[in-house]
């Protein structure tokens, strides 16, 4: 059979799909489109972490670290570049008086909803050719295979 058509070969077309999704050349490239014209400390290396704030809300950079896949000292950086340049603020954490969390500002919190308004946008336009009825099964389908898929919530 060829490729694609058992289930073995389904899992490897969606695993490859993945895989140019993640590439970080593709992810840069795709950053570096939302963010433009949004400020000096919002570009390709800042967008996973007020991204990912935005999905967290308040945390930790450790913890923000973990979700957007840098190191600590690496949110820390892009933090203080964010900071600066108030979008995001950092407080103390109110369960744990030495810790501090990072959190959006009202302006950081503008600015992630340009970048989301962007990304519907982009992909809206990349599924114009698309029949809208295919369009929303695999939004469904998508949202169904984030969800329940190997990458959903444990």
């Amino acid at each position: 059979m060829e490729n694609g058509t058992t289930p073995d070969g389904i899992g490897h077309d969606i695993a490859d799909a993945l895989g140019t999704l993640l590439k970080r050349s593709v992810r840069a490239t795709l950053y570096q489109e939302l963010t433009e014209h949004l400020g000096e400390a919002v570009d390709e290396v800042s967008y996973p972490v007020l991204s990912g704030l935005a999905r967290t809300g308040p945390c930790s950079a450790a913890d923000l670290a973990g979700e957007v896949g840098l190191d600590r000292s690496g949110v820390s950086r892009r933090a203080s570049r964010l900071e600066a340049a108030g979008l995001i603020r950092r407080e103390p954490d109110p369960t744990d008086g030495r810790s501090v969390l990072l959190t959006l500002t009202e302006r950081g919190t503008e600015t992630v909803a340009v970048m989301r308004r962007r990304l519907a946008a982009r992909i809206t336009a990349s599924l114009d050719s698309w029949p809208p009825d295919e369009a929303r099964a695999f939004a469904r389908s998508l949202r169904r295979f984030t969800e329940e898929g190997p990458f959903g919530e444990p």
